[in-house]
């Protein structure tokens, strides 16, 4: 899938990874960015897009896959099991799998006060989901010297979610995930991306107040063209909003004005915090 030139220095990298003739799946892909890329994946030529997502977005989901000729497949990709039956489908339907996009996600309000059931749902949707998928699919990638693991994070986990601890952690956790594969893999063929988005209008969009509009609201059509553009130049990094870029490094810069900040984009959007 990417065609190197003699000797190690990164720059030398012929840029060849294109969707065309692809088998990609798409997890969360019954709406919202999965939809999109997914659509954008067949448009650009893919030989096989199977889409995936709950069973009870299965009506969509089949829908998705009529329009673009795929497979659709019902999956909890908190459930390995559920994420080995999706890599089966697709490699019966269309042979092995070369691009997995792990988008689906999910959002449980509060603090460290939330529940362990949103905890829980949390950690296995945005972290394990893709240590389930990287399981599956990595000895054949390394095999064939050649794959695509992209995972679905946010701008929350580079920066901060500030009124959901549980989305912010694990989100922050599904960036370091994706950064250990690209490190073990990213010079043995297999290529590894984390896309950053902060606010599209999905179905996760929620009225009221909200500091990830602080930059404006993208739509996922926009989205998908920068996550097949980013794919093409294999970036590790896939940003929306090219701002992120910019708090990124404001933040390692000074990471304790950054928490300050933080703090007063906090109150200016939610209301100030009383003493208790």
């Amino acid at each position: 899938m990417a065609g190197i030139k003699s000797g190690h220095d990164e720059q030398s990298r012929i840029i060849t990874m294109h969707i065309k003739d692809k088998v990609c799946v798409v997890t969360g892909a019954a709406s919202g960015i999965g939809e999109a890329v997914a659509r954008a994946y067949a448009e650009a030529g893919a030989r096989g897009v199977v889409v995936a997502d709950l069973k009870s977005s299965r009506d969509r989901l089949a829908s998705v896959a009529g329009e673009i000729d795929g497979l659709a497949v019902t999956a909890d990709v908190g459930q390995e099991s559920d994420i080995k039956t999706l890599i089966a489908a697709a490699e019966a339907r269309f042979g092995p799998v070369d691009v997995f996009f792990s988008n689906a996600g999910l959002s449980r309000k509060g603090q460290e006060t939330a529940s362990d059931a949103d905890w829980d749902v949390s950690w296995r949707v945005h972290i394990m989901s893709h240590v389930f998928a990287a399981r599956a699919l990595v000895p054949g990638m390394l095999a064939r010297g050649s794959g695509y693991l992209l995972n679905t994070a946010s701008a929350a986990g580079l920066l901060a979610s500030l009124n959901s601890m549980p989305y912010g952690v694990t989100k922050h956790a599904a960036v370091a995930l994706a950064e250990h594969l690209a490190i073990q893999y990213g010079d043995r063929g297999i290529r590894v991306s984390v896309l950053c988005p902060q606010s599209v209008q999905t179905g996760m969009t929620t009225s009221g107040p909200s500091a990830a509009r602080v930059d404006g609201v993208m739509f996922p059509a926009e989205v998908a063209r920068i996550v097949v553009e980013a794919m093409e130049a294999e970036r590790f990094l896939i940003l929306s909003h090219p701002q992120v870029h910019q708090y990124i490094q404001r933040k390692a810069a000074g990471i304790d004005r950054w928490l300050a900040g933080m703090r007063r984009l906090r109150d200016k959007t939610y209301g100030a915090r009383r003493p208790s």
